[in-house]
């Protein structure tokens, strides 16, 4: 397994994809909204790419809800955004996490089904006004203590119906000022406010077993680099004062934040303590570039990769998800909406 995920071009695999994955063997593969026509397309898809590296490597997806869904209505239900169960919270916050981990179930049902087994939430970033809309309603709320609450039931919820959680955007992108897919953040907040609050949630779930990168300059750490590429932020801030010890993932790798060639990115990302890089538009040429630098999983980053597959397969041993006609009805007693359905 190599020291990286990646992504593919379009709703079927082409011969030179199979060939390069199969000679790659990368740990795993994320999927876009061009790789998805349907559940049974996106299965036969899931089943290639893992035929490609000979085992059941995982599948990542974006599915949060909101302005980031993969997968859309018609064929999909149209989840809602985080902030509708922070604004729920206030009122009732026991209701707000049960709606959580009943929504989450729903988008796991529908993952599974299609045979992806890894959803990129949840979101920890805790919102901030003034800053960028890059996160706005994606996160829950602007307190680290209703968004920990909130990402834990989300998790839950993921891991009951098959699906591993993946924590995002470590140590914390609620402050960026630009968004990162096109300019690279920087954050000028004090040392003690970051702890208090923007790693605050990551730390309650450092537990979780996956987390992917900001790529976003934390000036009180790292004045110089992003923390995707910085051995001070993930080895200080991430590995120490967050605790977190399972497998970290950059951010998509190819985003305009990190200016330098992407084998560069890719190296110097590995070199700060990444244990696998992140790509993600499927483009030949740069997977190519990508995978140079990347190495063979060993060490502290293959321990916890295996730890990775190991809780993908206890979630899929035992759980034991709900049908899907009831946790609609569920939702919509909680929230008072009748979710819509695909």
């Amino acid at each position: 397994m190599r020291a990286l995920i990646l992504g593919c071009a379009g709703p079927e695999l082409s011969r030179a994809e199979r060939q390069f994955f199969i000679d790659t063997d990368p740990f795993g593969f994320i999927l876009f909204q061009r790789n998805c026509e349907s559940p049974e397309q996106i299965r036969m898809l899931t089943e290639d790419l893992r035929d490609c590296v000979g085992r059941h490597a995982p599948v990542l997806i974006d599915q949060e809800g909101g302005r980031v869904q993969r997968l859309k209505p018609p064929q999909w239900r149209a989840a809602p955004p985080a902030a509708l169960f922070g604004t729920l919270h206030a009122k009732d916050p026991v209701r707000a996490e049960q709606a959580a981990r009943v929504n989450a179930g729903l988008i796991a049902a529908e993952l599974a089904a299609c045979g992806v087994d890894v959803d990129c939430l949840p979101l920890l970033d805790v919102r901030q006004d003034g800053a960028h809309d890059v996160i706005g309603d994606r996160a829950f709320g602007y307190t680290p203590e209703i968004v920990a609450r909130l990402g834990r039931a989300q998790a839950e919820g993921l891991a009951a119906g098959g699906v591993a959680p993946v924590m995002k955007h470590i140590p914390g992108h609620g402050r960026a000022g630009v968004d990162s897919h096109h300019a690279l953040p920087r954050v000028d907040t004090g040392l003690d406010q970051l702890i208090s609050v923007d790693f605050a949630p990551f730390k309650t779930l450092k537990d979780l077993p996956m987390a992917m990168t900001a790529h976003v300059v934390y000036e009180a750490l790292d004045p110089e680099r992003a923390a995707t590429v910085s051995p001070i932020v993930i080895g200080e801030a991430i590995r120490k004062e967050i605790g977190f010890d399972g497998l970290l993932m950059s951010d998509d790798i190819s985003m305009k934040a990190l200016a330098e060639p992407l084998d560069v990115s890719t190296a110097r990302a590995l070199e700060a303590g990444c244990d696998v890089v992140l790509h993600c538009n499927g483009d030949m040429t740069e997977m190519q570039a990508v995978s140079g630098p990347a190495p063979t999983l060993s060490g502290e980053a293959l321990r916890r990769a295996e730890a990775v597959l190991g809780f993908l397969e206890r979630i899929r041993r035992e759980s034991r998800p709900a049908e899907f006609g009831e946790l609609l009805a569920s939702f919509a007693e909680l929230t008072g909406t009748e979710p819509a359905q695909g």
